[in-house]
């Protein structure tokens, strides 16, 4: 039986895969998405992990840039500010930083009078440097040897914004980017738990530590979209963590493109240096004469392209990109949240940080140089079910623990049943210091290392972010330098997941741009 021939075809169901379909739907291209798992939303998903406890893998649900809903004509679902920005424990009790600027220096006072007086300039001159990149992230990357009029005028149009920056902020910018997050909160802060709670943004979901080079950007990066005064957390959807796959996926159906479900790409077909389609593992064959992978560039090209269509240099650089996963998670179902001083649900539906000072989440980096699992791991929660009480049985709770660092790849023998175990327990004893009945309230534990984000969600050394936001895998150097345009080196095959420009947590952001480059593709 001959397979539909369709105008393009989308892997991956996630918000970039939905945002990359809509797009060239509503351009007119007759599409197909085919996501491997039975429910979309990628890293989004809500897994179920006890009876009646669901929980995404992460529940900042990202920033969707504004030109995408605008390109699409489509709304974005209804999002609710967050109160508290982050939490940090230390010296037995809690220091609270409210998204208002002016009540966190109240709160810094107590601290530092001197590093209260700076709060308000410090976290405005954080909004200013993130919106500029939540502005070029609307934008291809910059590819400095173009020659077409209209990526030039992009590149004006960037510069424009940039000199709207003034000179201070030009400079502020430049020299931010590359900084260790030590340095940048070293030059502004004196209070060491004042540090911990900012700097620990700058590591998140990276094999680095606070003193490594670009950490700053990271930090950054993961402020676009979030309000004014807040360092670490941002909005989230009214509705539950996958609003927007929802809001997506009917958007994407209005538009006459098909989506299906359960079933995994096995293969992209290719003939002739030119894409004709992709294989299932059910052995059927789907043609179209564009793909858009939003598979991490690693599964796209090494897994799903036969290597006699890429050349031996490329397939050594994808080889060389540095995934190095070393988050894991851990979700607890709750019979009800603690009640500890200097902890309310403000505090609970954001972040809180259980490392100290950034001396402390130096050490707990130092394992992992040596391909071991932290003895005192970096360790930040969240209670997503504050936001979104359906995630759980009436009354009842979820706990989210993202613990660093626990490398994909162990030394001695790689992790082991005892080795997970171990890393459960150590969480949790982690968790019961610092908030006191903790383990009382505690119903249920389910434990994902890397090794399980690699397996369950086709993620390459179990990254979340797809790569590493390091300086040399950002912008045109995403994923590869040369490929950061999102075509790919074979007629009609496109990047758009979170390991091309502008990468994780801006959700729809890289899909928009790869469908944008297929149309404009097609159009020559």
């Amino acid at each position: 039986m001959s397979a539909p021939v369709f105008d393009a075809i989308v892997i991956g169901g996630g918000p970039n895969g939905l945002v990359a379909a809509a797009t060239l739907a509503k351009a007119g291209q007759r599409v197909i998405l085919l996501e491997r798992c039975d429910e979309l939303g990628g890293q989004s998903r809500t897994i179920e992990f006890a009876p009646g406890f669901r929980a995404p893998l992460s529940s900042d649900t990202g920033w969707i840039p504004p030109a995408v809903t605008r390109s699409l004509g489509a709304v974005a679902p209804a999002s609710v500010p967050p109160d508290v920005s982050v939490t940090v424990a230390h010296d037995g009790g809690f220091l609270s930083l409210s998204c208002d600027a002016n009540r966190a220096a109240d709160v810094i006072r107590k601290l530092s009078t001197r590093d209260a007086d700076r709060w308000p300039v410090f976290t405005a001159r954080l909004s200013k440097l993130a919106g500029f990149l939540g502005e070029m992230y609307q934008r291809p990357a910059p590819d400095i040897d173009t020659t077409a009029l209209a990526d030039l005028a992009s590149l004006l149009g960037l510069g424009r914004k940039f000199r709207a920056l003034g000179r201070d902020g030009m400079t502020d910018l430049l020299r931010a980017l590359p900084m260790s997050i030590q340095d940048l909160l070293d030059d502004q802060f004196e209070s060491d738990a004042l540090k911990a709670a900012v700097g620990a943004g700058g590591v998140r979901n990276i094999r680095q530590g606070p003193r490594s080079g670009g950490t700053s950007f990271v930090l950054l990066h993961y402020l676009i979209g979030a309000p004014m005064g807040s360092v670490r957390a941002r909005s989230s959807w009214r509705d539950g963590p996958n609003a927007l796959i929802t809001a997506m996926a009917a958007f994407v159906r209005s538009q006459g493109a098909t989506i299906r479900t359960g079933a995994r790409v096995v293969r992209i077909t290719v003939k002739d240096d030119t894409v004709t389609g992709v294989a299932l593992a059910s052995g059927e064959e789907i043609s179209a004469p564009v793909v858009v992978s939003t598979a991490d560039p690693s599964h796209t090209l090494l897994a799903l392209v036969e290597p006699a269509w890429l050349d031996p240099n490329l397939m050594a650089a994808v080889r060389a990109i540095k995934f190095r996963g070393c988050t894991s998670v851990v979700h607890y179902a709750l019979d009800r949240l603690p009640e500890v001083p200097g902890l309310g649900s403000a505090e609970f539906a954001s972040v809180i940080t259980l490392t100290p000072t950034l001396e402390a989440l130096e050490r707990s980096y130092d394992a992992a140089k040596y391909r071991a699992v932290s003895l005192e791991p970096h360790i930040e929660l969240t209670a997503p079910t504050v936001r979104w009480p359906s995630l759980a049985p009436d009354g009842k709770h979820i706990v989210t623990a993202r613990v660093q660092y626990t490398p994909h790849h162990l030394d001695d023998g790689g992790w082991t049943g005892a080795k997970e175990h171990a890393l459960g327990e150590s969480v949790t004893a982690a968790i019961g210091r610092a908030i006191p009945g903790f383990t009382d309230r505690l119903l249920h534990m389910n434990i994902l290392i890397p090794r399980d984000m690699e397996t369950e969600w086709g993620l390459t050394d179990g990254a979340l972010t797809h790569g590493e936001l390091t300086l040399d895998q950002i912008l045109f150097m995403r994923p590869v330098p040369g490929l950061g345009r999102h075509a790919l080196p074979i007629d009609g095959l496109f990047l758009g997941g979170s390991g091309a420009h502008p990468g994780p947590g801006i959700a729809g952001g890289a899909g928009w741009l790869a469908a944008r480059a297929a149309l404009s593709s097609r159009g020559r």
